[in-house]
């Protein structure tokens, strides 16, 4: 993992264009050459991004110095997509610091005891999202992560689940970006989505219908095969 600070400046150009005018900002670049550039304020997203497969250009150029005030940049590095025209230019007028880190093997994502136990269950009684349906797999592997649950419909066709404790407009970017990468696959189109969760906001099921996904409510008790211990007055 490398992360820089610097004065920067940003050009995105291919299927959108888009620029980032200088100021100090935090540059990641993983291991893969991916590239993510973050400021200080605003939301936890970036503020614009190369994601892998990429490859990264570090070039220095000729006359090239720390001062911010003049057109000679410190560094400039241009990330290029390997699938599509898509380039990242990032101009750096002076660098504060510049370090690599080795960060290891990621053991990856603990779900919690619930959100694990929902994905469970639902493999289990995997008609749930539907008659007829029948499981292929939990934790399918993709380039960009395991899908939760991935299915087969009563049609033949699959079906990719999404699943959340608490349903929201993350998550539903999240199938978006599984159901897209799904979609190239000849063997596996068309790949429906599925966004379940014991509780989806109003916006999350906007989202999800707009992208032609089927929202799915799970109950946990139901599910698990108990009733409510919860004292009753009778």
């Amino acid at each position: 993992m490398r992360i820089i600070v610097a004065d920067c400046s940003a050009e995105y150009s291919g299927r959108l264009n888009a620029s980032l005018p200088l100021a100090k900002r935090v540059l990641l670049i993983k291991a893969d050459s991916s590239l993510l550039i973050f400021s200080e304020l605003g939301s936890y997203k970036p503020l614009n991004w190369m994601t892998a497969p990429c490859t990264l250009k570090d070039i220095t150029t000729d006359g090239a110095d720390d001062d911010v005030d003049t057109p000679v940049p410190e560094k400039v590095l241009r990330v290029s997509a390997d699938k599509g025209s898509d380039i990242l230019e990032v101009t750096l007028q002076h660098i504060y610091s510049d370090e690599t880190y080795d960060l290891g093997k990621d053991p990856g994502l603990i779900k919690d005891g619930v959100e694990d136990h929902l994905q469970r269950y639902l493999a289990e009684q995997i008609e749930r999202i539907g008659k007829g349906a029948k499981l292929v797999r939990r934790e399918y592997p993709t380039a960009i992560g395991p899908v939760d649950i991935m299915a087969i419909n009563a049609e033949g066709e699959h079906v990719a689940v999404e699943i959340k404790r608490h349903g929201g407009i993350d998550g539903v970017e999240q199938l978006t970006r599984y159901c897209e990468l799904l979609n190239r696959d000849p063997l596996l189109a068309p790949v429906h989505g599925i966004f379940a969760a014991q509780t989806i906001t109003p916006q999350a099921q906007v989202l999800a219908k707009d992208r032609g996904f089927t929202c799915l409510i799970l109950d946990y008790d139901d599910m698990k095969g108990t009733e409510d211990d919860s004292l009753r007055l009778f």
